[in-house]
């Protein structure tokens, strides 16, 4: 048999091979995957009923047919923000239901539907049955579509709860001030809005205006702190594990390390499932120490390279300049830190390079210190007495953030060039 025949037989026997058979097969850790993302909601939310009360209270008069407050919950990722808001909804449509009230509940992502009419759009169309009435994703002014809207609730009467989640992505004010206005057009239904939010300053920076006809109250959930991460996780294994999966040591740990990280549920859930599937993959029966390890590990590299890529082209620059420096050092065996300087007259040379109009010194501080805050690099601010300050910069896992810069062609053309008279090697 030929090499090309042997090739074609050999590539046959792979596309016919069944490659999901074995892994069905194997049993696998999981009773119920879905309960441990995030998005999965238990009848129970652990170390919330405070909020859960507090928001009850605020929405209530929906089901006296009156006006609820408009309210901004405020809170870091993960503290349960989302979870409470949308458990709090559903019992309140559960309720509408056995008294025979007619109440809405609409859930919407700002960090998706973003403007004014996007958001109007899908508010008004959350009404329509028939797909040849809906309103188009573009195409309509604004006030047609804002018309359209008013026309839809007022003929659906009642208590409308409108839940803008990530708020302050909200492209302008102007969606805001209409909806936080819509009341004093309507006759037969009222509507409120519940915003959440990270930012614990976002209505500082609002339209006086705005500000004013919202009227808000103001809820703020604080993190969680280890031993209630480690309830909501071990309400989760009960729910998604097989019995006797998991050793005893790794709730503990993925609390511990989600609580160093401002107490985010999320990540926590993140990281033992991640550990379950990496347990589940290497055909482990039971879920240990060392898989935490490995998920914490995987986490921050996917993390970081997906934060690489989504980085502006000058941020992406100055990252080079501090790789390349970080590279070179290593090369010849240079000792010290790498400076705010050094960097700088590398990045200027980069510009150069790629025809890039270059930044002020200042600017390229300040952007140091953003790849600082994303945990992309690590910048701690050293005096030099009378010399002033400067940064010593480090990296992380310099290989993989090559590789990343390098997916993007303008950076392809810079394996190799010289800087002041030096080669200088990714």
């Amino acid at each position: 048999m030929g090499p090309r025949r042997f090739f074609f037989t050999s590539m046959k026997k792979m596309v016919n091979s069944d490659i999901f058979g074995h892994l069905l097969k194997s049993n696998g850790l999981f009773i119920n995957r879905e309960a441990m993302r995030p998005t999965y909601m238990p009848d129970i939310l652990p170390h919330r009923e405070k909020e859960i009360n507090n928001l009850a209270a605020v929405l209530v008069p929906a089901l006296r047919y009156e006006t609820p407050s408009n309210v901004f919950i405020y809170g870091k990722t993960g503290t349960g923000k989302t979870a409470v808001t949308k458990f709090v909804g559903k019992e309140l449509l559960n309720k509408g239901k056995e008294t025979s009230k007619k109440v809405n509940f609409i859930y919407i992502n700002c960090e998706i539907v973003d403007t004014q009419y996007r958001l109007l759009q899908n508010i008004a169309n959350h009404f329509i049955d028939t797909w040849s009435e809906r309103i188009p994703f573009t195409g309509w002014p604004t006030d047609e579509v804002f018309a359209k809207l008013k026309q839809m609730i007022e003929k659906e009467g009642g208590v409308i709860v409108i839940i803008l989640d990530e708020v302050d992505k909200l492209k302008g004010d102007e969606a805001l001030y209409n909806l936080s206005r819509i009341n004093t057009d309507l006759k037969n239904v009222r509507v409120s809005i519940v915003g959440l939010s990270n930012d614990l300053k976002f209505t500082e920076f609002l339209d006086p205006r705005v500000k004013s006809s919202l009227g808000e109250e103001n809820m703020i959930f604080p993190p969680y702190n280890a031993g209630e991460l480690q309830d909501i996780l071990n309400q989760r294994v009960g729910i998604a594990l097989k019995m006797d999966s998991i050793d005893e040591d790794v709730v503990p740990l993925c609390s511990a390390l989600a609580a160093q990280e401002h107490g985010d549920a999320r990540r926590a859930l993140d990281l033992l499932r991640m550990s379950a599937e990496l347990a589940e993959r290497s055909k482990s029966l039971r879920i240990t120490k060392k898989h935490v390890r490995l998920a914490q590990s995987k986490i921050e590299i996917d993390r970081i390279v997906e934060v690489v890529r989504t980085l502006p082209a000058q941020s992406k620059l100055i990252l080079l300049a501090i790789l390349l420096q970080e590279k070179y050092n290593k090369k010849t065996g240079t000792a010290g830190a790498i400076t705010t300087g050094e960097v700088y007259e590398i990045y200027k040379e980069l510009c150069k390079k790629t025809r890039t109009d270059f930044l002020t010194q200042r600017r390229v501080a300040d952007l140091i210190s953003e790849l600082d805050m994303l945990g992309i690099i690590t910048a701690r601010v050293i005096s030099k007495g009378r010399y002033g300050r400067t940064r010593d910069i480090k990296t992380s896992s310099s290989d993989d953030l090559i590789d990343i810069l390098q997916e993007d062609d303008v950076f392809k053309g810079l394996v190799n060039y010289k800087i002041r008279g030096q080669t200088r090697l990714m």
